[in-house]
């Protein structure tokens, strides 16, 4: 999960009721399998004292920032968000090397075409 981002930021107050998820993913952030992953990414905690929501600010490889009101969501959910964006700006950044246009536009008429039926080598070999 951290192999995609240069920055975390995590804030919450210790007292709040609502920092569960901060603090499982904070857990997460501190694994040995996430560190290694990538050890330059910076990961900070700010404990504070006011009423304000818990929140996770993380900052992608590529630049791009997201700022997330960590009441209400799971780390779980956060660590599949910062997957799914990470993983398409890699195949994003893989096109682009590549020449390609992004986003790959394809045409309605395919998305149409029936898929054609694959079976697998070992079926084909039993009926002979």
């Amino acid at each position: 999960m951290l192999k995609f981002l240069s920055k975390v930021r995590i804030e919450f107050n210790a007292l709040d009721p609502r920092k569960a998820g901060c603090l499982e993913f904070l857990s997460q952030c501190r694994s040995m399998k996430a560190r290694e992953s990538n050890p330059g990414c910076q990961v900070l905690v700010k404990r504070r004292t006011d009423d304000q929501p818990p929140v996770i600010a993380v900052t992608y490889a590529d630049g791009s920032e997201e700022l997330i009101d960590a009441t209400s969501v799971s780390a779980q959910s956060i660590r599949q968000r910062i997957l799914e964006k990470g993983r398409y700006s890699e195949t994003e950044q893989m096109f682009r090397e590549a020449g390609e246009k992004w986003p790959v536009v394809i045409p309605q008429e395919e998305i149409l075409l029936p898929a054609p039926g694959i079976k697998p080598r070992k079926a084909e070999e039993k009926k002979q």
